[in-house]
Parts: C-alpha cells; sequence; structure tokens
C-alpha cells in the first residue's frame, strides 16, 4: 500500500520529521514565512494529512481543496485559528499539542512579569541608546518589588499552574479566577484563593492572563476591567493577543490606569508599526516567543507529528480536538496505512 501524503506548512524543530517519513509521504514547505491561502488550497490537494502552525487559518474553503484530508495537526496548544466545527462536518480529525509547552511558557511569563516590575527592557534601551551618564543615584530607574506581592491568574490551565508555582518561590499571595474551578486539592497544594475576576482585578497587583480565545473570552479585559485594577498593577498576557483589548491597554498604560505591561501575544501579528503599544516604556513587547525554547519546540514539533500518524494509522491521537468526529468517521475510515 502507497504511504498517506502529508503537507507540513514550515520547517519544525527535529525530529519530527523523522516520525512523520516512518509512515509518510512528507512534503515540508521550506519558506519561513506563512503560506498564502491559495498556496496552502494548492499544496493540499492529494494529500491526507495537514500539519500547520497557529499563523495558518484553516476553514473550509481550506479544508474542501482536498476530500481525502482526514487529520489537520496544529503544533500548538491554542486552535481558533482552525474551524473545528467545519473540520468536524468533514470528518476530519483535529489535533493539538497541550502539556509539552507548559514550562516554557510560564518561565516566559515569568520573565515578562519581572522584566515589566523591573524595567529591564527600558533599562537595556538606555543603556544601548549612550544615556548612561551617571554611575548609580538612588531615585533612578526605580520599579517595583516582586517578592510577597499578590499575583491574579486568569485561567488556571496548566500554565496557570506552572505560573502559581513559580510564584510560591517568591512569597506571593495567589489569587485565581476560571470559569472551571480544579479539585480543592489543586487550590490547596498551590496555596491558591478563588474569587471573582472583578475583585480578581482588583486586588492583584501582578495579572497574568492564561485562557484559550473563544467569543466568551474576546476583550475579556476592556476598559471597564483595566480601570478596575490598581495603578501600581502589572499585565502579562502569553495567552492570545484578543483576550485583551489592545486599543484600551494603550490608553491604560499610556494614562497611568495601571504600571505596566508584558505581552507575548497581540490582536494583529506581526504588529504594524503604527501600533501605539510600540512608543511607551512601560510595556515589554515579545514577538510571539513564549514557547520558544529548544527543548518545547522540539516536544511541540513531535507531539504533531505523531498526532498526524496515529490518526492515519487508525489510532486515537494523543490529543484529539474533535471527539465528535469519531462518530462521523471512524478510525477505521480514517486510517490510510
Amino acid at each position: 500500500m502507497a504511504k498517506p501524503k502529508v503537507y507540513v506548512t514550515r520547517p519544525l524543530v527535529p525530529p519530527y520529521l523523522e516520525v512523520l517519513n516512518e509512515a509518510c509521504e512528507v512534503e515540508v514547505r521550506q519558506a519561513e514565512a506563512p503560506p498564502t491561502r491559495e498556496e496552502l488550497r494548492r499544496a493540499l490537494r492529494d494529500k491526507d494529512g495537514l500539519l500547520c502552525l497557529l499563523t495558518e487559518r484553516i476553514d473550509g474553503e481550506v479544508m474542501d481543496a482536498e476530500p481525502r484530508l482526514v487529520v489537520v495537526s496544529t503544533m500548538s496548544v491554542g486552535y481558533d485559528h482552525i474551524d473545528v466545527a467545519e473540520a468536524t462536518k468533514r470528518g476530519i480529525y483535529v489535533t493539538y499539542t497541550p502539556g509539552v509547552l507548559t514550562d516554557a511558557t510560564a518561565d516566559f511569563a515569568w520573565a515578562l512579569l519581572m522584566a515589566s516590575a523591573r524595567r529591564v527592557a527600558e533599562a537595556d534601551r538606555f543603556v544601548r541608546g549612550g544615556r548612561w551618564a551617571i554611575g548609580w543615584a538612588p531615585g533612578f530607574m526605580l520599579g517595583v518589588d516582586v517578592h510577597g506581592k499578590t499575583l491574579g491568574i486568569l485561567g488556571l490551565g496548566r500554565i496557570g499552574q506552572a505560573v502559581a508555582r513559580r510564584a510560591r518561590g517568591f512569597g506571593m499571595r495567589l489569587l485565581y479566577y476560571d470559569v472551571i474551578r480544579p479539585p480543592a486539592e489543586v487550590e490547596k497544594s498551590l496555596d491558591l484563593e478563588y474569587m471573582s475576576l472583578e475583585r480578581l482585578l482588583r486586588e492583584s497587583e501582578f495579572l497574568s492572563i492564561h485562557v484559550a480565545l473563544t467569543k466568551e473570552t474576546y476583550h475579556l479585559i476592556g476598559e471597564e476591567q483595566l480601570r478596575m485594577m490598581k495603578r501600581t498593577a502589572h499585565l502579562v498576557n502569553t495567552s492570545r493577543g484578543a483576550v485583551v483589548d489592545e486599543e484600551a491597554l494603550a490608553r491604560a498604560l499610556k494614562e497611568g490606569w495601571i504600571a505596566g505591561a508584558g505581552l507575548d501575544v497581540f490582536e494583529k501579528e506581526p504588529m504594524d508599526a503604527g501600533n501605539p503599544l510600540i512608543g511607551l516604556e512601560n510595556v515589554v513587547l515579545a514577538p510571539h516567543v513564549a514557547s520558544a525554547s529548544r527543548e518545547a519546540r522540539s516536544k511541540m514539533a513531535e507531539l504533531a507529528a505523531r498526532n498526524l500518524v496515529s490518526v492515519l494509522k487508525g489510532e486515537m491521537p494523543p490529543h484529539l480536538v474533535n471527539a465528535e468526529v469519531l462518530a462521523i468517521r471512524p478510525l477505521s475510515q480514517a486510517k490510510r496505512t
């Protein structure tokens, strides 16, 4: 039997290719930039599987490019770029890569929090810009302490819990809000206090956001919510850009509703050159790299490959998004090897 054909939208971190080559005929697009929609549609013709990234919008139009397509595997923990309902209707399995990027993302959220609190990026620009004229001054470039402060965690999934574990070493008071509360033992083991979103915003000195982007979480943090926060508070977002109303956040930072922010995600990526956040000193900006450790990206790519190969072998993938698809196209019918 001929091997099933799969398309990978961009080169990934090894060893994903070894996993795919064992069972599939693989085409890897070599460009670093994401493919255009038309390029993607052309490439999918005669393919059984697609391994994509969060930068590719996979909707019904793309899926219809090839009726043979049975699996879309995304190398990401978020899957808001995939129309899961349309995939399910067509009997297409959608898989994702949770867990393996948890610690890398939590580490980076913490890096943004510290950088915002202690003005690290601002200090770096100051030195590189040749403006450092006095060796040391008692009131110069003052930031705020992190230890002993109150950290609010918005979204207590894997990454939110990992951030909480790191915060315990700083002796912080830990608050959280989530629409789904974890078991009581999780709250107890991490010394977490549950509260409403409004109270979380009012009491947090640092707010770290870890929710998926859905219709309910779009602009969850807008002007009303930002005005609830302390004027000394810092906001960190490593989830999805559209969870925060970027225009409102820019005004909040400029007008002093809050003290600072650390952002890895934005409503439009890459950012436009005219984005008002770029001109502000009290925000640390990163180009969506929270999971960008060699170890995490390698594990993500390998898991995305294993998810894809599992479906093509007629086996349950490690991480399936749309379990409903099993009733529409059983794994035995998805099998291509």
